[in-house]
């Protein structure tokens, strides 16, 4: 993997992949939520549900940033999910700083890590596979060498 340098990873790219991640998987709860298979109730099938939309949102997202980076697709996705911690910790600052009385529903340590994960692999498929929509026009989950144009 040729391209896989730091120097090749865009804060804005990142960014924006991590954007449209976020509102890709909005679209996918509320298309869940409209179906009635995603309720208000804690449930073993909502945690599915949930994880379901993480990974379709963050998938579209991979495939975003891999597909306007055309380098380093891994480290794009990796830097995503990174991205997702980054938000994670500020809206929880913010949340302690000026909402004292209110309560987050708390994640255990299994599911924050289970939905990281699903980010991850998501975002990297998804990002491999627009890497290699935009270089050679044909979806894969290996990065090769780009050619040359003439």
């Amino acid at each position: 993997m040729h391209t896989e340098h730091l120097q090749n990873v865009s804060l804005a790219r990142v960014t924006a992949g991590w954007l449209v991640a976020a509102a890709i998987t909005s679209l996918a709860a509320l298309a869940l939520i409209s179906m009635g298979v995603l309720t208000e109730e804690s449930t073993t099938a909502n945690t599915w549900w949930s994880t379901l939309a993480v990974m379709i949102g963050f998938f579209a997202g991979g495939f975003f940033a891999g597909f306007r980076a055309i380098q380093a697709p891994i480290l794009h996705a990796a830097a995503m999910g990174l991205m997702s911690l980054f938000v994670w910790f500020v809206l929880n600052a913010l949340a302690v700083l000026f909402f004292r009385s209110w309560e987050w529903p708390s994640l255990t340590a299994e599911m924050t890590v289970a939905f990281l994960v699903a980010q991850l692999v998501a975002a990297m498929i998804g990002a491999l596979l627009g890497y290699n929509m935009a270089l050679s026009g044909e979806p894969g989950l290996s990065e090769h060498e780009p050619t040359e144009s003439p």
